[in-house]
């Protein structure tokens, strides 16, 4: 069956034409496609990031929707370029754990210590890419987003069953960066994402931290009390469980990020204390 949603996640920026040039590919295979800008904003080669933007989003989209996502440094190498079928969306990408929240999202656990293999649920199948007849020739190595996977993007979007696209794989790359377990009463996450706010939105689940304790959240050497509601019900750095359902640092009428001179990848540590 045609699908017509094709949302786009890049580390592209819009400096460049490779966006644009993308949607031409998928918009001549497809002139009814609609297409959807997710973000080109994803730091440039930092699949965690790509991978937690696209993660926070597909979910607000129809299950028949397809997800495009190009956060691809080994483009061009032995890495795969892959198609993963889910009963919330499809998803089109190199296989280098930039599907990892989709992933989680399916009850899938990461291993805390490097890459792994992740094997499939019930209900979700992948395919590695391999049938260059539904490619661009020739074929750049150097820039798989527009060659392989926009143009596997349109056919798909007109009903190209996933078996024709190339061979089905049983498991995935997956990150390591998302198996948080409170170990007594220490938490320890990271930053994922920045906003053009300034808040740091960090990888803990809101579902983590619940009433019955009080919590302490340590960054970049602060410390901030409690969790708030919204964000002017604080002066200063806050604690937050932000729009993506997990904690985020932020600051009113400022930059959490200025302030603390925070980046992705930084350690957040929660603490917590029984209450009652």
């Amino acid at each position: 069956m045609a699908q017509r949603i094709i949302t786009l996640t890049t580390d592209f920026g819009s400096a460049d034409t490779y966006v644009g040039v993308m949607k031409g590919v998928i918009a001549a295979i497809n002139p009814d496609a609609l297409l959807v800008d997710l973000t080109h904003a994803v730091y440039p080669q930092n699949i965690l990031h790509g991978a937690f933007l696209l993660g926070s989003a597909y979910k607000f989209f129809q299950p028949n929707a397809i997800h495009l996502v190009v956060v691809d440094p080994g483009v061009g190498s032995s890495r795969r370029p892959i198609l993963l079928d889910t009963p919330k969306g499809r998803f089109i990408g190199p296989d280098n754990g930039v599907l990892t929240y989709v992933l989680k999202d399916a009850s899938m656990q990461a291993s805390s210590i490097e890459e792994s293999e992740q094997c499939l649920l019930e209900g979700y199948r992948a395919y590695h890419l391999t049938n260059s007849d539904y490619w661009l020739h020739p074929l750049s190595s150097t820039f798989h987003g527009r060659d392989v996977f926009a143009s596997v993007a349109g056919h798909i979007s007109l009903g190209v069953p996933p078996l024709e696209l190339g061979e089905e794989i049983l498991s995935l790359t997956c990150l390591p960066t998302i198996n948080l377990k409170w170990e007594y009463d220490r938490l320890v996450g990271q930053v994922v994402h920045v906003d053009r706010f300034g808040n740091l939105i960090t990888d803990i689940q809101g579902e983590c931290l619940d009433t019955r304790h009080q919590i302490m959240v340590e960054i970049k050497g602060r410390y901030i009390c409690g969790l708030n509601s919204y964000y002017s019900q604080a002066s200063g750095l806050m604690a937050i469980i932000g729009s993506c359902d997990t904690l985020e640092i932020a600051m009113r009428d400022g930059s959490a990020e200025r302030e603390l001179g925070a980046r992705i990848n930084d350690s957040v540590v929660v603490r917590r204390s029984f209450v009652g």
